[in-house]
């Protein structure tokens, strides 16, 4: 059988939240830490534990088959390859920064300036849609150190929740794209099987990590008040009680539109309200 193989951050923002969903996709696999390629006992699964810089080249180029990367590496790296799946964590926008006494108004004021960044090719893209004549100052490491040292009247770099701009004298000043972790594949692959089965282990578990198991009790007199501010994946379970005229209603639901109708649940009647997470959903 053939093996597939993965590629995901050796170190950094995203390695750990990568690792964990491969994990509760049921994947066991050890030694992680101590090797660049580490073999899953339970699927025919290869980890390639790389540069997330590296990562859409290896996928492009048909080293790994798929990799789990941010957006923001894709785009700046330009590579053609597949998005499989948007992964919901390791979200961030990417911004442009000034220091905190600038009296910069608007993007135009750019014009100019000196702008440091590790991604060169999403800012010039930025800057030439916004017909703005900067100078890029392309560094690697600390960019926020930039406008303290003098390199730079600007920086752009990836803000997740500002706490690095703020103790580096600096302040958001443009917004120029959003990203989160993706799942991304060599072109072609979309449709082969061990992709498509890794994808609904993915996608599952997501499912899983939005929802919630709900149980709450309710007289039988209530009970279509209740069904109707219950979304669920389906029809709610629905058990009779011990006593008379009471059932337990069983169901899943997401759980923003749980906390957004508890009041109301618990006005129509529901007692005993318990809410359980869930580890997997297929559907």
């Amino acid at each position: 059988m053939k093996t597939l193989k993965i590629a995901i951050q050796k170190s950094g923002r995203l390695n750990e939240k990568s690792v964990e969903l491969l994990k509760n996709c049921g994947l066991s696999f050890e030694n992680y830490k101590s090797s660049l390629i580490s073999t899953v006992s339970n699927f025919p699964l290869e980890i390639l534990f790389l540069r997330d810089d590296d990562i859409p080249e290896y996928v492009q180029d048909g080293i790994a088959d798929i990799g789990l990367v941010g957006e923001n590496v894709i785009a700046e790296t330009g590579v053609d390859v597949a998005y499989l799946q948007r992964l919901g964590f390791g979200k961030c926008t990417l911004k442009i920064a000034v220091p905190n006494n600038n009296q910069y108004q608007n993007i135009a004021d750019l014009s100019g300036k000196a702008i440091a960044t590790s991604y060169p090719v999403i800012l010039q893209k930025f800057l030439d849609k916004e017909k703005i004549n900067a100078d890029i100052k392309t560094i690697s490491g600390s960019v926020e150190i930039a406008p303290g040292l003098g390199l730079a009247d600007a920086i752009f770099d990836i803000v997740s929740t500002g706490g690095t701009l703020r103790s580096n004298g600096l302040k958001p000043f443009a917004d120029v794209m959003s990203s989160e972790a993706i799942l991304i594949g060599r072109k072609g692959i979309e449709n082969e099987h061990l992709v498509l089965e890794l994808l609904q282990r993915i996608q599952s578990v997501m499912r899983a990590k939005e929802t919630k198991y709900v149980v709450l009790n309710v007289e039988k007199s209530n009970l279509d008040k209740i069904l109707n501010l219950l979304p669920g994946v389906k029809s709610p379970s629905v058990l009779p009680l011990a006593e008379e005229g009471w059932v337990a209603v069983h169901t899943v639901i997401p759980e923003r539109d749980f906390w957004s109708h508890i009041n109301e649940l618990k006005a129509a009647g529901a007692q005993g309200i318990v809410v359980m997470p869930i580890e997997k959903i297929i559907l």
